[in-house]
């Protein structure tokens, strides 16, 4: 890493001007953050706006910093000090690990805090990342905690019945033992509660929408369930089926019909934001929205692993499961591969289909938030549409800026790109407009966040 090329504070660094001894938290904070998440840097010597001023004392911030990591931080989370000598200068990076004893707490003032990094900047986590967080620290996953549900008092026909039909075996109570779905003390986990005909969990929900057009407008279809999440993708199967056009191509003796999607691709695209998805948000749920020439899945919960998936190769993107005993149960019913990523094999059912182009592929994309799967339609007049969602290059960069630091106002971006004010925020009202991204919170405190 050159530091002269760090131009700005983003999801993985921090700068800081100088030590702040009488106010730690101002950067013990960020630590906390970057040991919650996936590890970052502070850099010690450089201000605001990435230009090096160095250290005074760059021995005295090092013995500094040790004590106020063991005063002030619970539990104590693993760093590395390494000083850069930049022509004259002396600059200090603090390199945090991803710690797996999370929550990293801040410990001062009264206060015990742990912080996340959201963008540039660390913030109190809420709730839902508290629960995450301990989930981590514990090595547990929420499918797997105990609830104070009773077995006797919930039925598991929808399961048994999926069972017999999609393994031609006959079903055994004894399996919801075997697949982790009850426990020894006859009650149920998060996941039982999940397969259960009367779920109880009230997150497990599905929105479903046909819009008119190529972006959110008039619904032409909507549709809401709750329950079962075996219910939930029948329904999704049947609102996608009751949705879509089959076109058809003619023959000497007759036609054949060519469907607008790949059921597989379709089927294993739900299956996988079903099991993938964070059942810690208590307020999401999955969508589905189907537009004149694309379906869109959304759900909540980035990458377990954190990462990117648009800046990954799908081909090299390992199976990290988030939730394992319900993926484990999907696998069972076949409704999935027991080993490799969902992801390929959407690709291969959709590359299958007549009438693919590779301008047609799916596209996967995902934030600290929310996973996405796009599913271009194969047929039908849709090929003028699809240049509503070609970005142009200046868009790509902003978006890339965003990806960078979410928080960065359209000045900011205007100085990084050269280019006037004015002229971001037209392209953000046309990225806007399209459904590519939206504004969350207000103007001078808010973050971007990518939907598409």
């Amino acid at each position: 890493m050159k530091l002269e090329n760090l131009i700005s504070e983003c999801t993985e660094y921090d700068f800081k001007l100088m030590l702040e001894e009488k106010r730690p938290k101002s950067w013990l904070k960020s630590i906390s953050a970057f040991a919650n998440g996936f590890g970052g840097s502070l850099f010690f010597g450089i201000d605001n706006d990435g230009i090096i001023k160095g250290l005074d004392d760059i021995q005295y911030v090092c013995e500094m910093i040790s004590s106020k990591i063991r005063d002030y931080m619970d539990p104590l989370p693993d760093v590395k000090m390494l000083p850069h000598r930049i022509g004259n200068m002396d600059v200090l990076q603090l390199e945090v690990k991803s710690g797996s004893y999370t929550p990293y707490y801040y410990v001062g003032d009264g206060q015990r805090i742990a912080f996340v990094r959201i963008g540039d900047e660390s913030l109190p986590a809420t709730a839902e990342q508290m629960m995450r967080l301990v989930l981590k620290g514990t090595n547990k996953t929420y499918d797997s905690l105990y609830t104070d549900y009773k077995v006797k008092d919930y039925s598991f026909t929808i399961l048994a019945n999926t069972f017999k039909n999609r393994t031609n075996q006959e079903w055994n109570k004894k399996y919801l033992l075997s697949f982790g779905l009850v426990t020894s003390f006859n009650t149920l986990t998060k996941a039982g509660a999940l397969f259960a005909d009367d779920c109880p969990l009230v997150q497990s929900r599905l929105y479903c929408t046909r819009w008119d057009g190529v972006i959110k407008g008039d619904a032409v279809n909507d549709a809401e369930f709750t329950g079962n999440v075996l219910m939930l993708l029948r329904e999704a199967m049947n609102f996608v089926k009751s949705n879509t056009k089959r076109g058809w191509e003619k023959l000497s003796n007759g036609r054949k019909n060519k469907p607008e999607y790949a059921e597989r691709a379709v089927l294993e695209a739900m299956v996988n934001h079903f099991i993938h998805r964070d059942y810690t948000v208590i307020g999401g749920e999955v969508h589905l929205d189907i537009y004149d020439n694309r379906l869109v899945v959304t759900s909540p919960g980035g990458m377990y692993n954190g990462m990117l998936i648009q800046n990954l190769d799908i081909a090299d993107v390992s199976s990290e499961r988030r939730n394992p005993i319900l993926a484990n149960v999907m696998a069972q019913l076949d409704y999935m591969e027991k080993r490799g990523s969902g992801l390929t094999r959407i690709y291969n059912e959709t590359k299958a289909l007549d009438g693919y182009k590779d301008d047609l592929k799916p596209m996967f994309k995902s934030s600290a938030t929310q996973f996405q799967t796009i599913i271009f339609a194969s047929v039908g007049d849709v090929d003028g549409d699809l240049s509503e969602m070609k970005l142009t290059d200046r868009q790509q960069n902003i978006l890339n800026l965003i990806k960078e630091s979410p928080t960065l106002t359209a000045k900011m971006m205007a100085e990084t790109l050269s280019v006037s004010p004015r002229t971001i925020e037209r392209e953000i009202s046309k990225m806007k407009r399209i459904g590519i991204l939206e504004r969350e919170g207000k103007d001078n405190a808010g973050l971007w966040i990518i939907k598409y």
